[in-house]
């Protein structure tokens, strides 16, 4: 099964155990390496597939670079009752993320409400993946990470913050979650990256040259800098995501963060943070179901301006995507298929 991007299309099963065999062929562990692709994939089955396993690409350079550390071990220490620090020592993104969800889920049970914080990370995939397992056990989530500089101050000329991605889950217990993933730029880097290639322009609100002048163009726009969500707001929204993922956490923050791209041999000390409520503390799963799901009507009963664009709910989009590309297979472009077999054929 083909579509039209020439991607090839892999049962859900078979495509876990290939970025698994992939990982563990760059040198993580088993289980690191189950948890690693375990994330991308649900990054893949929501359509977030410059999130997903063709992160394969930068993740396997640094690794074999030794900008990412394969055989490091998240560390993590408890600073108080509901608080707990992740010492990612450097290990591949979504590994420090998932010590750092599953060390907060088993807080929350404990307490209702915890507070995670990671240091010594790197890019950890997108937000959505760790909402929607969040969510798939009874919690809600607020989850941010600070990233490279992309973006220049309000008023400024050169990239002093990143777009801070940050995502919020909510979970229904009939499975349709509420999940909004969302950077504090207007959009991520790897767009711009992707029209470059497509050779298409782009919108003049995604990013300035190197100049600070909006552009269409988006060689110049990799040469510039992205523009916040919302002007000033989202700049300030961002530098909120950066002050708990980078500056509380004991990462690097703003420009102290090390860009994968230009010095991909070096750790990032990335920083994340991650915030869980254990819904059952509030009310049954009937309760919680019969608010979700009016809280959704409300919104689905609102008249579409377009009729063939319909009101939707944050998270509906990536659910429905998951629940086809399940029974369908999962979309891989050609480049991660080859880079997935590559590394894999290690561990054959």
């Amino acid at each position: 099964m083909n579509n039209n991007n020439d991607s090839s299309a892999i049962a859900f099963k078979e495509l876990r155990q290939l970025g698994r065999l992939a990982f563990q062929g760059l040198g993580l562990s088993q289980k690191a390496a189950e948890q690693v692709s375990q994330v991308l994939v649900l990054a893949d089955l929501f359509g977030l597939t410059t999130h997903g396993l063709s992160r394969i690409e930068s993740y396997g350079e640094r690794l074999e670079s030794g900008g990412i550390s394969a055989s490091a071990e998240p560390v993590i220490e408890t600073v108080a009752p509901a608080i707990a620090r992740v010492d990612g020592r450097n290990a591949v993104g979504p590994l420090v993320g998932m010590a750092a969800l599953d060390a907060g889920i088993e807080k929350a049970k404990q307490f209702g409400i915890s507070l995670v914080l990671a240091r010594g990370s790197n890019h950890f995939g997108p937000v959505s993946p760790y909402s929607y397992i969040a969510a798939e056990q009874g919690f809600a989530s607020i989850i941010g990470s600070n990233a490279t500089t992309t973006i220049a101050p309000s008023g400024g000329s050169d990239a002093r913050l990143g777009n801070s991605p940050l995502g919020f889950g909510v979970p229904n217990p009939d499975g349709n979650h509420f999940m909004l993933d969302m950077a504090m730029s207007v959009v991520a880097r790897a767009k711009i990256r992707s029209a470059l290639t497509r050779q298409q322009s782009i919108p003049d609100n995604w990013a300035t040259d190197a100049n600070g002048k909006p552009t269409t163009d988006p060689r110049a726009a990799l040469e510039g800098f992205l523009l916040p969500i919302g002007g000033h707001k989202g700049y300030g929204l961002a530098l909120v995501v950066d002050l708990l993922a980078g500056l509380l956490s004991d990462a690097a923050y703003l420009t102290h963060v090390k860009s994968w791209v230009d010095a991909p041999d070096e750790p990032q000390n990335l920083g994340h943070f991650f915030i869980l409520i254990d819904t059952a503390r509030l009310g049954s799963s009937a309760w919680l179901k019969e608010r979700m799901t009016d809280f959704a009507a409300i919104l689905h009963q609102s008249p579409a301006i377009d009729p063939a664009v319909p009101v939707i709910v944050p998270g509906e989009i990536e659910l429905e995507k998951m629940r086809r590309y399940m029974r369908d297979g999962v979309p891989v472009d050609p480049v991660t298929q080859r880079l997935l077999d590559l590394y894999a054929s290690r561990e054959a």
